[in-house]
């Protein structure tokens, strides 16, 4: 029966799609050449954060089962990750839902709850609405009646720095971390007007690409970018807004519009780090490296290759109209400071992340505009009103630096004393005399006892004596 072809293949190309997924989501950890430890830290990060799925929707993986997939896989290769499909039988009759999809077909307008209607007066029973719905939905019979499907026409600026689209990707492990490439795009002529290599798929990482972008490619008229966390986050909204940028997000679920960063991200593992992992090649040590590398790898290769769809070298089409005009390097520093509102107390005094600065005492009981770098909370100034109102004087300090603003590698190991405590106690004690109120372990144990064993028949015995 057709339906029921129809039904396969629509449940097929859905296991293929999540069988996709999957395998998206698992390959890097499930690279033979990772050791456990490494294996462990990458399934980690990939349980910790949020993906898309096959369908659009966004979702976070438990370790459990992303060591499932990744077992699935190599016991059964790609298809081992397809979901088992169900084994069920069918309870409603055949006859019976052609009868409902013709009745559908009929009628377009008619709902689910109608149709139902109809063939329990035609039959005499029928089955339930939500049955015929999935019915529907399958045999692609849902929607406005005499709707046309959403067509996505191909988009291009008509010039340069008119519209940059951000995005970020999850790259290899460096000096034992995960990194992640922030990139953002010129959508006229692809050219990559900013990136960059870090350690944290966060704000301050997001800021620091897009600086360098703005500093050497000028200012857009917008940004499109997803709706993650760095850059949904008020510091870019503020960048933004100084700046006079109009920021995009793209709505959940439906990605239209970043196809480019998107199939900039494929050249890149397909060129580059396909490359990084290629057997033989020295292994990157840190970021430094990896950004010199990439920054390499696009000025001589990527933006000199003619490309695909403009025909043309992508920094040649992004210079063609003449160098950019570049922002005032002062305006450039406001746009990156972070701003937080506070209330000033009683005591002319405002708290800022764990300090606490006194202010000018006209500010008593109003709420304040605090705006500093995320880099040096010992410098904030206040505004109210958008007027200055000076610099604020640390009273307290417990902070130097933002939390959010985490440097790119940790701390190094305090150095180490060479005292070794409990050697120096058993020093003293070895050498000390046993006398009455000293006594050595190593007196309390006999020839033939288990090293550390007390003989307590010794021991009774010497008391009887």
């Amino acid at each position: 029966m057709r339906f029921v072809d129809d039904e396969g293949r629509a449940r097929a190309e859905r296991a293929r799609a999540v069988a996709l997924f999957r395998y998206g989501l698992i390959r890097e950890a499930a690279d033979p050449g990772l050791s456990t430890k490494q294996r462990g830290r990458a399934v980690r990060a990939l349980a910790a954060a949020e993906h898309t799925d096959a369908f659009g929707a966004r979702v976070r993986i438990s370790r459990e089962t992303l060591d499932r997939w990744i077992r699935a896989w190599r016991a059964g290769g790609f298809d081992a990750l397809m979901p088992t499909p169900r084994r069920l039988a069918p309870r409603t009759p055949a006859h019976m839902l052609e009868m409902a999809a013709a009745l559908k077909r009929e009628n377009p307008a008619r709902t689910a709850a109608q149709v139902a209607a109809v063939l329990a007066a035609h039959a005499g029973w029928a089955p339930n609405e939500r049955t015929l719905q999935r019915h529907f939905a399958r045999l692609g019979l849902t929607g406005s009646p005499g709707a046309t499907p959403k067509v996505f026409g191909r988009f291009e600026a008509d010039a340069a720095n008119e519209l940059w689209t951000g995005d970020a990707l999850h790259g290899p492990t460096v000096a034992g971390r995960k990194t992640y490439l922030f990139a953002f795009i010129d959508d006229h002529s692809r050219a990559i007007v900013g990136h960059r290599w870090g350690h944290s798929e966060d704000t301050v990482r997001l800021e620091a690409a897009l600086r360098a972008a703005l500093a050497a490619r000028g200012v857009p008229k917008a940004i499109y970018v997803d709706n993650g966390s760095a850059f949904v986050d008020a510091a870019l909204l503020r960048t933004c807004a100084v700046l006079g940028i109009r920021l995009i997000h793209s709505k959940p679920g439906q990605p239209a519009g970043r196809g480019k960063i998107e199939r900039f991200f494929r050249t890149v593992r397909d060129q580059f780090l396909v490359e990084l992992a290629t057997p033989g090649a020295a292994p990157v040590t840190d970021l430094a490296e990896l950004n010199r590398l990439f920054t390499s790898w696009l000025a001589g290769v990527y933006h000199r290759r003619e490309h695909s769809e403009t025909g043309q070298p992508p920094l040649a089409r992004f210079l063609a109209a003449g160098p950019p005009v570049l922002p005032d390097p002062g305006l450039l520093r406001e746009a990156f400071l972070w701003s937080e509102r506070r209330t000033v107390t009683k005591t002319a005094t405002v708290s800022l992340h764990g300090n606490t600065y006194q202010v000018d005492p006209a500010l008593i009981g109003r709420r304040v505009e605090c705006v500093f770098d995320p880099f040096d909370l010992t410098d904030i100034d206040i505004r109210y009103d958008g007027r200055p109102f000076g610099t604020a004087v640390p009273h307290r300090i417990a902070r130097h630096v933002h939390h959010k603003a985490r440097p790119e590698t940790p701390a190094p190991p305090p150095a180490a004393t060479g005292i070794d405590y409990l050697r120096l106690v058993d020093a003293e004690q070895t050498a000390a005399a046993v006398d009455g109120l000293r006594l050595r372990y190593a007196d309390l144990t006999g020839d033939n006892q288990t090293p550390g064993q007390l003989s307590i028949h010794d021991a009774t015995c010497e008391e009887n004596q």
